[in-house]
């Protein structure tokens, strides 16, 4: 059965003037179009396609790879908007539409928005939403704490920064814990620092605990050799400038150094810290 939205790997049949026929057991005329067939084929090859509806709503199949793909979140920019919604560039011939209902606030032409893919059982239709909270559920959740996860930055929020881990669950990057440039739309990987009695997740974007010491350790011990020895921070140095040196807070940066200073590698003095 071939899923429109998705990958499907399906055997070439015929090849005709507008390009080859494709199927499976219960298909046997999926068109992937001449401008798509590949240099190298032969009748009866497998071949793998992505496959949705052309203009004229007809399952089509294609061998270009489209920038989401069904039931998964992607950041997609709006090519166009009209009477019927928004129409999101996707990387295929045919935009994406998020219809009105579904725009959690109204798109603009050129912008960027994180949607969810899915497919309308109602029109039978390939369909896109920015209502994010439809699609994302923490109750029943395969995560720890300390686990590391992939993310996908949704938006800012007065807390900081909403996150959709491992295209499932819904979390958090409190702004205080931000230390590097991030915007709706990164991919990012992130690590699980708390589940909270509601379900609400918390995530670092560095490692927890003593996961996180070694990097830590490492990326000031290398800074220091790179300043030729010697930077004028210290465990006495206020978080902002801490923050600003080593995007890290004051709390891994006196572990860390702590770390290094156990090891010998440095000198902790009035005036900064020193490799020995």
């Amino acid at each position: 059965m071939i899923e429109l939205g998705n990958y499907n790997t399906l055997k070439i049949l015929r090849e005709t003037a507008v390009g080859l026929f494709l199927g499976d057991e219960d298909v046997d005329d999926l068109l992937l179009p001449t401008k798509y067939v590949p240099d190298d084929f032969r009748i009866g090859d497998d071949i793998n396609v992505f496959c949705y509806l052309d203009h004229e709503e007809r399952p089509i199949a294609t061998t270009l790879k489209p920038l989401i793909t069904r039931n998964s979140f992607g950041c997609l920019r709006v090519a166009e908007v009209n009477d019927f919604g928004a129409f999101l560039d996707w990387g295929l011939e045919k935009h994406l539409l998020v219809p009105f209902r579904e725009q959690q606030t109204k798109m603009i032409e050129g912008e960027s928005y994180v949607v969810f893919c899915y497919l309308d059982e109602k029109t039978f239709r390939l369909v896109a939403s920015s209502r994010l909270d439809k699609f994302t559920q923490n109750e029943e959740m395969s995560l720890n704490p300390k686990d590391e996860v992939d993310l996908l930055v949704s938006r800012q929020s007065e807390l900081g920064w909403n996150v959709i881990i491992n295209n499932k669950y819904k979390g958090l990057v409190f702004e205080s814990e931000v230390f590097q440039p991030i915007k709706a739309g990164d991919t990012l990987k992130g690590y699980v620092k708390k589940i909270r009695e509601d379900n609400k997740v918390d995530i670092s974007l560095k490692p927890i605990g003593y996961m996180g010491l070694e990097p830590a350790a490492n990326q000031i011990f290398k800074q220091l050799q790179e300043a030729g020895g010697h930077i004028p921070i210290h465990d006495k140095s206020s978080p902002e400038e801490i923050r600003e040196m080593f995007q890290m807070s004051k709390k891994v940066f006196k572990k860390a150094i702590g770390t290094l200073y156990r090891e010998r590698k440095i000198e902790i003095k009035s005036d900064g810290i020193y490799v020995v």
